[in-house]
């Protein structure tokens, strides 16, 4: 089973405009240097969009704006404690998973 071009779009997007500054949700927050800095609040960032991140039966992606929203809200209190998340992140959106095997089947 492969991933779907959707979801292939999807993550390429949302690392593109994370990786470049430029996310629009993100306007006016200086996360930059969590990459080389703090990168578990990178880390947390994709896994909330990768949890979040939901496709119908045809792997379609119908949440994209939704889960860049949780994403780039969790980056927002990262860097600003002053900044609410709305709703609360629930336990199953902040789940780290370990990594696949290393050695390729």
């Amino acid at each position: 089973m492969k991933v779907s071009n959707d979801f292939s779009g999807a993550l390429r997007t949302f690392a593109y405009f994370m990786a470049s500054g430029t996310h629009y949700m993100l306007k006016d927050v200086q996360y930059l240097d969590l990459y080389g800095e703090e990168p578990s609040a990178i880390e947390m960032a994709y896994a909330i969009f990768a949890n979040v991140l939901a496709m119908d039966d045809d792997g379609k992606v119908i949440n994209f704006t939704h889960a860049q929203r949780r994403a780039t809200d969790y980056i927002k209190s990262y860097c600003d404690s002053s900044f609410v998340v709305s709703p609360p992140f629930e336990d199953w959106e902040l789940a780290l998973y370990g990594p696949p095997d290393l050695h390729d089947k």
